[in-house]
C-alpha cells in the first residue's frame, strides 16, 4: 500500500476529471473453491485497489463529488475471525490509511445510493 496521499491524490484526479455526481466502487468479494471457508487465493479488484489501496474482501466505496465526500462500506471482522486470524486493524484504521475518514456497514450501501438517486 502506498501512503495515504497517493490515494487522495489518485482521487481527487478522478473528480476532477468527472465533474460531478456519484462514483461507486464495488471491491471483490472471497471466492470459495467447494465451500464458502476454502476461498481461493483473494484478489481485489483492480480499479478499487488503485483509487483505495484496500486489499479486503467484501467492500465497496463511494465518492460524491458534489458532496466533497468519500465513504467507504463494509463490515468489521467477526469475534469467530479474531479467534482464528488473531487482532487486526478495524475498517476504519484501514480506512484511514488510504485516506478516508468516513466508514459505513456494508447493510447501509443500498439506502445511501437511493437517498441519492432519490435526491
Amino acid at each position: 500500500m502506498f501512503t495515504k496521499e497517493i490515494y487522495i491524490q489518485r482521487r481527487d484526479i478522478l473528480k476532477t476529471t468527472a465533474g460531478s455526481g456519484l462514483l461507486l466502487f464495488l471491491g471483490n468479494d472471497e471466492c470459495g473453491m467447494n465451500y464458502e471457508d476454502n476461498a481461493h487465493d483473494f484478489r481485489q479488484d483492480s480499479t478499487f485497489l488503485y483509487y483505495f489501496g484496500l486489499s479486503y474482501a467484501g467492500l465497496a466505496a463511494v465518492i460524491n463529488i458534489d458532496d466533497d465526500d468519500t465513504i467507504i462500506f463494509g463490515d468489521e471482522i467477526s469475534l469467530d475471525h479474531i479467534v482464528w486470524m488473531g487482532t487486526q486493524p478495524s475498517l476504519k484504521e484501514k480506512s484511514e490509511g488510504a485516506g478516508v475518514q468516513k466508514t459505513l456497514p456494508s447493510s447501509k450501501l443500498p439506502d445511501y445510493l437511493n437517498a441519492a438517486a432519490n435526491a
